[in-house]
């Protein structure tokens, strides 16, 4: 493959798409398209992004309206021949709301919305989303989310820890995983996870706005990076 085709997702209320566009543009061989909720058609994507944002004004909950777009019954179609599907803060509420990904995203423990740089360590790099990163490693990465306290029930969190499917945790600066690093309260302190397959992703941080060092971190950067070497080969 000589080009990558990454297409993202535009729901009413999305607000991260352009930040998304930009920062997985930024490399060589990458062609973007927007992809507006309405259409039935991924135009030929290697790989689709479901961003962040507040998509339908997050009513009833967030993703619970989105997930009834005609653009997801193309991306649960695709990501289900085995294709990457990366979701990120909204985007990963809108793959729990489909079935992509399982648990349930609720209000932040405080009942206040977070918006901050937070520390995420990798639990697991051997997925194509974490695979320039080392395992262990800590990095920083902005959160902004009302919604991000991850629950499943207990069966379910031993079937992620014993598939490997948790890819992030909150921490601290010490990569120590502590009540009080993880502020919006998810279980297990999880920041993101894959299916079982590993070709869908879900987290709540928000790796595009952590693409360049100007934006305080570039650890977010190596996410797009290894993704795109992947696909490409």
């Amino acid at each position: 493959m000589d080009t990558v085709t990454i297409g993202i997702v535009v729901f009413p209320g999305s607000n991260c798409d352009h930040d998304t566009e930009f920062a997985a543009a930024s490399f060589s061989k990458v062609t973007t398209r927007m992809l507006w909720h309405k259409e039935h058609d991924l135009q030929g994507s290697d790989i689709v992004i479901l961003p962040g944002g507040f998509s339908y004004g997050d009513y009833l909950r967030a993703g619970s309206i989105a997930k009834f777009s005609p653009i997801m019954q193309e991306v649960v179609a695709f990501a289900r021949k085995g294709y990457p599907v990366l979701g990120i803060c909204n985007g990963f509420q809108v793959l729990l709301e489909c079935g992509l990904l399982e648990g349930a995203l609720s209000r932040n423990r405080d009942k206040k919305f977070i918006c901050r740089h937070m520390y995420v360590k990798v639990v697991n790099n051997r997925t194509m989303f974490s695979v320039l990163y080392d395992e262990n490693e800590v990095l920083n990465l902005p959160v902004a989310h009302g919604e991000g306290n991850y629950y499943a029930p207990r069966e379910t969190i031993e079937l992620l820890e014993e598939n490997n499917q948790i890819v992030f945790r909150y921490c601290d600066a010490g990569g120590n995983i502590t009540e009080e690093a993880n502020l919006n309260g998810s279980v297990s302190a999880i920041a993101g996870i894959s299916n079982k397959e590993k070709n869908v992703l879900g987290l709540m941080p928000h790796p595009e706005r952590a693409s360049e060092a100007l934006l305080g971190s570039n650890d977010g950067a190596r996410m797009f990076k290894g993704l795109v070497e992947q696909v490409l080969g």
